[in-house]
C-alpha cells in the first residue's frame, strides 16, 4: 500500500494543504492517523476521487466495475455464483487482497472474514479503517464454523492448539482471514506460529488446505468444517465466523448481484449449505454495515 503525506495529497488533487486538512476535519476524505500523524493511501483516494466525479446531469458514479468476485475463497459461494447464472467471474485470494481490489475498482464485490481482536468483531472494523467514506455495503452472507483439520482417526491426538507445537501444519496466505485468526487463537493459547512446522508455501484456498492434510504433506491446518467433511478429515472446531460480502453500493442493485442474492434466499441455497456442514444462515442478507 503506497502511502501520501497531506503535501503529496494536495499535489496529487491540485489543490492547497489547507483544503486536505479542511476535508479530513470533516470526516470527508479517507485518512490514516495510525502513526500519529495524517497519512493517506493512495489507492483510496484514487477511488475516492472516482466516486465523486459529476456529470452534466448531476452526481453519479460513472465507473463501471469489472464483474468480478474476489476476496476469501467459499464453497457455498462458488456453488451460487454458477449456479445463479450470475455471470460474476472469481479471483479469489484472500480477504485483505480482496478487499484492496475492491477499493481500487477491481471487482463489484469481495467476500470477506475479518477478525478484529480489539472489538471482537467481524470485517465492520476493517472496513471502517480501509475504506472510510467509500460508498460499501457489508451484506451477511453466512455463518462458517473455522477449525483444525487432521488427518483420520486424528493420530497425533490434537485436543487443543497447545498439541500442535513441532507438527507439520499448513498455513494460508498473509492477506486470508483464516491467517488473522489462526494468530489471534495461537497468541491466545501463549503461542506464536514459530511454535509450529510451517511448510514452506501457504496453502491458497479453503481447498488446498484440505488436500495437504488427506495427502499427508500436512498434521494440520485452518479451514472450514465443510472441507473436513468433503475430504472425510477429522475436524477440531475453533470459532464461528462471519463471512460477508462487500459490495459497492449501486452495483448491489445490478442484475449480477441481484441474480445471487435471490438464489440466497432460496430453498435450494439452504439445502446446498446443510449438505456441505458447518454453515449457519441465520440473518443471511441482512446489512451490517452501510459506509459513504
Amino acid at each position: 500500500m503506497e502511502l501520501l503525506t497531506t503535501k503529496e495529497v494536495a499535489k496529487l488533487l491540485r489543490t492547497k494543504e489547507r483544503k486536505i486538512y479542511e476535508l479530513v476535519s470533516q470526516n470527508a476524505i479517507p485518512v490514516s492517523r495510525a502513526t500519529g500523524k495524517l497519512l493517506f493511501s493512495r489507492s483510496l483516494i484514487e477511488a475516492w476521487v472516482r466516486d465523486h466525479l459529476e456529470c452534466a446531469e448531476g452526481i453519479e458514479r460513472l465507473e463501471v466495475h469489472p464483474a468480478v468476485l474476489v476476496g476469501s475463497h467459499d464453497p457455498l459461494l462458488d456453488w451460487a455464483v454458477k449456479e445463479s447464472n450470475s455471470e460474476l467471474a472469481s479471483l479469489c485470494d484472500g480477504s485483505l487482497d480482496g478487499l484492496e481490489r475492491l477499493i481500487a475498482g477491481k471487482a463489484v464485490a469481495a467476500g470477506v472474514h475479518i477478525f478484529d481482536p480489539e472489538t471482537r468483531s467481524w470485517n465492520q472494523e476493517a472496513l471502517r479503517l480501509a475504506a472510510p467514506g467509500l460508498p460499501l455495503v457489508a451484506v451477511a452472507w453466512a455463518k462458517r464454523r473455522q477449525g483444525l483439520l487432521l488427518p483420520p482417526g486424528n493420530p497425533r491426538g490434537v485436543q487443543t492448539l497447545s498439541d500442535l507445537r513441532g507438527l507439520r501444519f499448513v498455513a494460508r496466505q498473509a492477506k486470508a482471514g483464516s491467517w488473522v485468526l489462526f494468530r489471534h487463537l495461537l497468541k491466545e493459547a501463549g503461542m506464536t506460529s514459530l511454535d509450529l512446522d510451517v511448510l514452506d508455501r501457504p496453502a491458497r484456498s479453503e481447498t488446498d488446505v484440505a488436500l495437504a492434510v488427506a495427502e499427508g504433506q500436512a498434521d494440520a491446518g485452518l479451514a472450514i468444517e465443510s472441507q473436513a467433511k468433503l475430504y472425510r478429515l477429522e475436524f477440531l472446531p475453533l470459532a464461528w465466523e462471519h463471512f460477508d460480502l462487500v459490495i459497492w453500493r449501486r452495483d448491489y442493485f445490478e442484475p449480477p448481484i441481484q441474480r445471487l442474492l435471490d438464489l440466497a434466499r432460496k430453498e435450494s441455497f439452504a439445502a446446498r449449505a446443510k449438505t456441505l456442514g458447518g454453515y449457519d444462515l441465520t440473518g443471511m442478507g441482512e446489512v451490517r454495515y452501510n459506509g459513504g
